[in-house]
């Protein structure tokens, strides 16, 4: 059954059923048509993702079609594994893809797994997330029994932790190891991953995207964003938006409008965090002239990530919400390398001190100077984007840093605090 594509920006929200419900698969197939899988041999969908442009969705943006050539050239069975750990905690994008459009997830991933004759297909979500767990198994079961797809999928329950999704630390869990711990490489999984098995591994969106592209081909996709960036990203908004929740907007398109069409802010903004934990902080006269492309990001030393914009209210303090993060990063490592293990508890101490005004002289120059020597000497990127957040802190605050140095903190205003999500028994610093 061939359908008309989809027209506008909700690509991907149109695909969900209402509220947060799973689509049917009899009214997905009746919205979007017949799936993909089985149409096209390696190097077609190979060339189809060249022309496309798809980046991957979980945080690098790395060009789909590269890791896809890497592992269709490997020797040996192949593995695919649908990334959907999501361990930042201020994302939700890909807990509503695979809860409310499982079956667009699953079109893509059966798609590349059949060009690839994957020996083993695996959907990943997260042990603490019980629901979206059971939207995955229910879906799977209604496309068994239609017999839509030629290989079995599986599903397993993964690490929820920051770095549980970091793509050696997802293999090493996926065969047997201890959960997020991630590896040093090489080899890489693309080498030898899942059961020592050349293994793909995509982000859950990336895998809704070809769901799609797989149907209405590679210019339809670049109808919307730039040369650089075509198609649509989805990006979770949190803080002070009139209506947080998970938006649709095309690549390369401006905060602004992002902003905008999520109802504008809630009060005053003093600044945005763009990109997640291991992304930057912006005030707010730079992040209204922002377009959130990979190269627009780039330039001003940021990069969109997963997909996260936090709108920090006026009245909270930057660098007390820093310094909750870094704490709560400083928690999440891995405990394999001295610069994550040692340097994060330092950098988060610093911080802490520096958020309740008690730091020694100096402070805002050992940061920058401890974040400097942290940056690329990790074991994986964790350490990187924790100090990458660190000082993009102290360039967008540096007057309160200023007042907070000389032992006069922000005197933030009742409830203007722990504007950042952080797990529920993180304890509060400041």
């Amino acid at each position: 059954m061939t359908v008309a594509p989809p027209t506008g920006l909700r690509r991907l929200l149109g695909a969900m059923g209402s509220g947060v419900a799973g689509l049917p698969l009899d009214e997905h197939l009746e919205r979007f048509g017949d799936p993909p899988a089985g149409t096209m041999s390696a190097e077609e969908l190979a060339r189809l993702l060249d022309d496309s442009g798809l980046r991957g969705r979980g945080g690098a943006g790395f060009p789909t079609s590269v890791k896809f050539r890497s592992v269709g050239s490997s020797r040996g069975r192949r593995v695919v594994v649908a990334n959907g750990a999501e361990g930042e905690p201020a994302s939700h994008k890909d807990q509503l893809l695979l809860s409310a459009a499982p079956h667009l997830v699953l079109d893509g991933v059966a798609l590349v797994a059949d060009a690839l004759s994957a020996r083993k297909t695996i959907i990943c979500v997260k042990h603490s997330d019980p629901a979206t767990q059971e939207a995955v198994i229910q879906a799977l079961a209604e496309r068994e029994q239609a017999g839509i797809d030629s290989m079995k999928i599986g599903l397993a329950g993964v690490s929820s932790g920051y770095v549980g999704g970091e793509e050696s630390a997802l293999v090493n869990e996926l065969n047997g190891g201890p959960p997020g711990k991630p590896k040093f490489v090489p080899p890489r999984p693309f080498e030898r991953g899942v059961g020592g098995h050349p293994t793909l591994i995509q982000n859950v969106e990336t895998f809704a995207h070809l769901g799609l592209i797989g149907r209405f081909g590679w210019e339809w996709y670049r109808e919307q964003g730039t040369p650089e960036d075509p198609g649509t990203h989805l990006v979770t908004l949190s803080g002070a938006i009139g209506a947080p929740g998970v938006y649709e907007m095309e690549g390369g398109g401006s905060l602004q409008a992002l902003v905008d069409a999520a109802g504008g802010t809630a009060g005053s903004v003093q600044a945005y965090l763009i990109g997640g934990y291991g992304g930057s902080w912006f005030n707010a006269g730079v992040a209204s002239r922002l377009n959130l492309g990979h190269g627009d990001m780039r330039a001003v030393g940021g990069a969109l990530g997963p997909g996260i914009v936090v709108a920090l209210p006026a009245g909270a303090c930057g660098i007390a919400e820093t310094a909750r993060v870094l704490r709560y990063m400083a928690g999440e490592s891995s405990g394999q390398c001295g610069p994550c293990l040692y340097g994060l508890a330092a950098v988060a101490y610093e911080l802490e001190e520096l958020a309740a005004g008690v730091a020694r002289p100096g402070s805002v120059e050992r940061l920058e100077r401890w974040s400097a020597d942290i940056t690329g000497r990790g074991a994986c990127s964790h350490p990187d984007g924790a100090v990458r957040m660190v000082r993009s802190c102290l360039r967008a605050f540096a007057e309160d840093l200023m007042q907070h140095e000389a032992g006069r903190p922000c005197q933030t205003m009742p409830g203007i605090r722990d504007i950042l999500p952080l797990p529920d028994n993180l304890a509060m610093v400041g």
